[in-house]
């Protein structure tokens, strides 16, 4: 069980080492080296739109590697998924700027996204599962966490590794200094390649009758069957990953582009993923023993209340002001987060499960963390202010907020009996 938690948590890392490298690189390299032909709005503008194609990606990964996951097995999805990410990912590291290829350059870099996206929406699926279907009933809710606990830890890794980068002097970091993160995952991919190869199949997976199971399209089966699942799951993801969207790429942005030192920028932001960690660290564990639901709108609930004064704090552009913004959302976000894994799992059964939580999560992080970014920059740039955006943000949790208490609790749900 140890290793199997193992596989699920490094796997996870590296997958998200190399998804939030590239969100903290298109708030402030990107801009910059593939769209310095264009004004300064307009190149954070594209530049947040290449980050937005790649959450849409996401859930195609999730229903592709979702079919292959309900069919054949979840090991060999993470193995899979992990390659591609790995090398999409050291491929953007090599690419030639838009000054040395012209239009060719952001055309390559939407084609790493793409494989990136594909590829971290079949990860998470198989992470999540192969941990909790090989888990004790009273403890899955915290052995599926591992999964999402390794988003925060590949976020620091990727910001403390970009912010180490950016120290260089600003024409070598943008030369070449953002470039060796990139480079790196594929070292990483290696050590995880070891461990996932290393793990056993799904028990849970093993039980299923696979010459029926093989006649059948899972997601046609998830969307014919569990539509209110796939809904309930869809809504309930977006209240976290909105707060990502906010807290992990627009606030960056936005600070430096008032002033604020870049490098403490990206040091700061660690902190706020240690947060999250410890959060959903907790949260989890806690589901166990609480339930998913409760904690899911105790963290929706401290949210509505933070909105505006995260908002302010960030549009202070102080580093104090983003330190307190960042850390304090994020920690709420690790509540929704920690028991949120299990809370996906448990609406489908085990045939249909990888292709259900997976569309669920990622058509969340697609309109959540994939769109919000560019949806608040265009907010701001349109009114001169926070108040709109606020105020949009205030509706879309509210509509979380009433979703899940519309729910039913599900920690005691027999996964086999589903």
């Amino acid at each position: 069980m140890r290793r199997i938690l193992l596989s699920s948590f490094s796997g996870s890392v590296i997958e998200f080492y190399d998804f939030v490298l590239y969100v903290i690189a298109a708030a402030v390299v990107f801009p910059q080296v593939f769209f310095n032909d264009l004004s300064p709005n307009m190149a954070t503008a594209a530049s947040f739109v290449t980050l937005a194609i790649g959450y849409v990606a996401r859930p195609l990964g999730g229903v592709i590697f979702g079919h292959f996951g309900d069919k054949l097995g979840r090991k060999g999805v993470l193995v899979t998924t992990m390659l591609i990410m790995g090398l999409s990912t050291a491929a953007i590291g090599l690419l030639p700027s838009t000054d040395l290829i012209g239009v060719t350059a952001p055309i390559l870099l939407v084609t790493c996204r793409l494989l990136q996206g594909v590829a971290v929406g079949g990860e998470w699926g198989g992470a999540m599962l192969i941990a909790l279907e090989n888990s004790p009933g009273a403890k899955r809710g915290f052995a599926a966490s591992f999964a999402n606990l390794g988003a925060p830890a590949g976020a620091m890794l990727a910001t403390g590794s970009i912010s180490l980068a950016s120290t260089l002097p600003q024409h070598q970091f943008l030369s070449w200094g953002w470039r060796v993160p990139f480079l790196l995952s594929f070292l990483l991919v290696l050590v995880g390649m070891f461990i996932r190869l290393r793990v056993s199949e799904s028990p849970l997976f093993k039980s299923l009758d696979q010459e029926a199971e093989k006649r059948k399209v899972p997601v046609l089966e998830v969307l014919r069957h569990y539509p209110t699942a796939v809904a309930l799951g869809i809504v309930v993801a977006i209240s976290q990953l909105t707060i990502d969207g906010i807290a992990s790429s627009w606030a960056i942005n936005r600070v430096v582009e008032l002033g604020a030192d870049r490098t403490t920028i990206l040091n700061l932001k660690i902190l706020g993923s240690v947060a999250l960690f410890i959060a959903a660290f907790i949260s989890a564990r806690l589901s166990d023993r609480w339930g998913r639901r409760p904690l899911i709108a105790i963290g929706i609930v401290a949210a509505l209340i933070f909105v505006f004064p995260m908002l302010n704090l960030i549009q202070t552009g102080t580093a104090e002001s983003f330190a307190a913004a960042v850390i304090i959302g994020q920690f709420i976000q690790g509540i929704i987060l920690g028991p949120l894994a299990a809370f996906l799992a448990e609406l489908f059964p085990t045939r249909l499960r990888f292709t259900g939580a997976s569309l669920c999560f990622q058509t969340a992080a697609s309109l959540g963390s994939g769109f919000t970014p560019l949806i608040a920059t265009s907010l701001v740039t349109a009114t001169g202010g926070i108040a709109v955006l606020g105020w949009v943000w205030l509706g879309v949790l509210a509509v979380c907020l009433v979703t899940i208490l519309l729910a039913s609790e599900s920690r005691t749900r027999d996964l086999s009996a589903i």
